[in-house]
């Protein structure tokens, strides 16, 4: 299984440790935070909108049709009650060039083989375990 850390910065700023990456996540100051970095749900819906990018990218890409200029645009809307979450995104693909009805179609079905995608409509068991040996310090 892979594996990525989290570590707690300050308040509620948490450095997420990817690989050899680090992104910064926060809280917006209307919510306590510092906006050193985006929300968790934000980074939630931004690695959705990320996979249909990447995905529509290669497939233009792959029928030598112009990448450079995609846009994938991201709206999402939270539930107004509990539990609370994402309850609808709407992603919107903006081609760097017109297609073809058959292009487009194409590109659609790439997108929706988005990895992310199918995790949500799929979604994974997720297990929250609590590790109780102290670490050292």
């Amino acid at each position: 299984m892979r594996e990525m850390l989290v570590v707690h910065r300050d308040n509620d700023a948490f450095a997420v440790l990817v690989r050899d990456h680090v992104i910064h996540v926060d809280q917006p100051y209307s919510a306590g935070g510092m906006d050193v970095g985006p929300t968790p749900v934000e980074l939630f819906v931004a690695s959705l909108a990320a996979c249909a990018a990447h995905y529509a990218r290669r497939y233009l890409n792959r029928h030598s049709l112009p990448t450079a200029g995609l846009e994938v645009v991201a709206g999402y809307a939270m539930s107004p009650t509990i539990p609370v979450r994402v309850s609808r995104i709407d992603l919107r693909l903006r081609p760097p060039a017109r297609l073809t009805d058959a292009e487009t179609d194409g590109l659609m079905a790439a997108v929706d083989n988005c990895t992310v995608h199918n995790s949500i409509i799929d979604a994974p068991r997720i297990g929250v375990h609590l590790e109780t040996e102290a670490r050292a310090a």
